[in-house]
């Protein structure tokens, strides 16, 4: 993994792409991809298509693979445009650095103009850092960095910091050209999403389960959506949110489907049981026996919760084994060693928390007895669960799922029913 200064904006000089300065591309630093053997050519894979997809209505863009980096040029675009560019950029999985970067020719006097116009709008000290991928030329690393550093000083007479500078010049050698650039933004980390197969993720309205996909994009995961709403008992408050939820998390996957089953009734079926204190836990296991008909359909091997243990009294770990005992999928619960305030701060830096903390009325609040068991029997459950006749329950209600399709670039569409029983 590259090693880069944690900055977080990205510096173009005063007044836009002046011509001479070079072209403006973008440069990808690659994580845990360096790290695979023989089938790394399949992670990049992946990745490329994925960029192609973040980059959807910008214009055409060329990818060319380094040694651990990933370089993407836009043909006449503006500099604006490629901006554009390198924001979405930072929303791909699998990338840890994003950086704007000038393109100059192998010339140490072409690289030297481009450095020290950079820096034409910055004030401070400053330290030059000179990678060569490519051996072959010329000069050592150490000596591009000597050579560029002192037509800065010259330039402007900033100060020289080699050790927590106020502004770090980048140059970095590559086959065919050279790359200038100053600051860089952060990117996802991870895995590209798809490499890990298909999960689906069971959509509540709240803080967690956004995070929690979130979580399980970044290790390689696709993901769709499932979100029980309380209708025809509640009004469609919960439907929205889950609704701006997925969509905000379409950002770091392309073609995000959320499925919306009206749970109202089957919850009502459930207190008429009269099992009092086993009624939310009884619930839950009826949506994962859901979640998994409809994985079952959508070709998902896992389910994914925002379960984190001990954070509401349903959470034990007793009642969290009951659960697993509900279907034969694995649930992966990325946050289950996780406190409120870690899920919240996630939550914040991924855009969702401010939409989590809408007003809604979910189907989880709904018809709640005012005492939760806390450690259910499994072979209680289970004998409620042929009462109810649950797996026959379970697929009816696949069946009068609804699928949305929200999309972070538009192209938004919807298909009001049977969305459940159809396949990708």
């Amino acid at each position: 993994m590259s090693a880069t200064p944690q900055t977080t904006a990205v510096a173009e000089p005063a007044g836009g792409a002046a011509r001479g300065l070079g072209e403006l591309c973008v440069l990808m630093k690659l994580g845990e991809i360096v790290l695979k053997g023989s089938n790394r050519q399949l992670f990049e894979r992946r990745l490329h298509n994925n960029i192609r997809a973040a980059a959807r209505g910008l214009g055409e863009i060329r990818i060319s693979q380094r040694k651990g980096v990933i370089v993407i040029r836009m043909d006449d675009a503006s500099d604006l445009r490629v901006a554009e560019l390198g924001e979405r950029m930072t929303n791909v999985m699998g990338v840890v650095w994003v950086h704007l970067v000038r393109r100059v020719p192998k010339d140490i006097d072409a690289v030297t103009e481009v450095a020290v116009r950079s820096m034409g709008d910055r004030h401070g000290s400053f330290a030059v850092r000179a990678r060569r991928r490519d051996k072959r030329f010329p000069l050592s690393s150490s000596e591009i960095a000597i050579h560029v550093g002192s037509a800065i000083k010259d330039a402007y007479d900033y100060p020289v910091r080699l050790k927590r500078p106020d502004n770090t010049v980048f140059i970095e050698v590559d086959k065919d050209e050279v790359f200038v650039f100053t600051d860089g933004m952060p990117g996802q980390g991870g895995l590209p999403v798809g490499m890990s197969g298909r999960g689906l993720v069971l959509m509540s309205g709240g803080i967690d389960s956004p995070v929690a996909a979130h979580r399980m994009m970044r290790r390689g995961l696709k993901v769709d959506y499932l979100h029980f709403s309380g209708m025809p008992f509640t009004g469609p408050e919960s439907i929205y949110k889950a609704y701006s939820l997925v969509r905000q998390l379409d950002r770091y996957q392309s073609g995000s489907r959320l499925f919306v089953v009206p749970f109202g009734k089957a919850q009502q079926q459930i207190k008429s049981a009269g099992i009092e204190r086993l009624q939310i836990v009884a619930q839950r296991r009826l949506m994962l026996k859901t979640a998994e008909a409809m994985a079952d359909n959508l070709g998902a091997e896992t389910l994914v919760t925002g379960d984190a243990l001990g954070q509401v009294s349903s959470q034990t770990l007793t009642n969290i084994t009951a659960l697993d005992d509900a279907v034969d999928l694995p649930i992966m619960r990325p946050l289950i060693g996780m406190d409120k305030t870690e899920i919240m701060d996630q939550a914040r830096r991924i855009g969702t928390l401010a939409i989590s903390e809408l007003p809604d009325e979910d189907c989880c609040t709904m018809l709640t007895p005012r005492q939760v068991e806390t450690a259910a029997k499994i072979p209680d459950l289970r004998q409620i669960e042929k009462r109810l006749d649950a797996e026959e329950l379970a697929e009816y209600l696949v069946s009068t799922a609804q699928l949305h399709k929200p999309s972070f670039l538009g192209a938004e569409s919807m298909q009001e029913q049977g969305a459940g029983s159809r396949e990708q």
